[in-house]
């Protein structure tokens, strides 16, 4: 008898299964995205790189926290990216003084609005795409069977 080999899809679902999927707490979720932002902003500042760079490595920060933040705090996933957004752009902004360094944050928040909403909104449609399934699933087992 042949020896059977799994399909491209179970090996691909094993793969999935075998990564890591930690829960992280709201402030840890929080903590995780400001650190990894702050981090790639201080990367993009010192390799010269632009400010859109920045802005495309947020797209997977803010899909990873939203993905990996508990059910219990998943509203907190689309407050928390913003914030770790402005966190990061701090290395990034030029400014002589603190009125200097507040109009380069206000001119960096705005010219790269498009990459801060992109983000949040990603954040906003994974979070509620896990509140959906996780009601679906309550009111599927708290449904009487008969």
């Amino acid at each position: 008898m042949p020896e059977r080999r799994p399909g491209p899809g179970q090996s691909a679902a094993q793969a999935v299964r075998r990564m890591p999927n930690p829960r992280l707490t709201g402030l840890g979720g929080g903590l995780f995205c400001a650190l990894v932002m702050l981090t790639l902003g201080l990367l993009d500042a010192a390799s010269f790189a632009s400010q859109t760079a920045y802005g495309v490595l947020f797209l997977p920060v803010a899909a990873l926290t939203a993905v990996w933040v508990r059910r219990v705090d998943l509203l907190t996933a689309p407050v928390v990216v913003p914030i770790a957004f402005a966190v990061g752009l701090v290395p990034l902004v030029d400014g002589d003084g603190t009125g200097g360094q507040i109009m380069g944050m206000v001119t960096g928040l705005a010219t790269q609005a498009g990459w801060l909403y992109g983000g949040t909104l990603i954040a906003g449609v994974i979070v509620l795409v896990r509140r959906v399934r996780m009601i679906r699933r309550r009111n599927a087992r708290n449904r009487p069977q008969g």
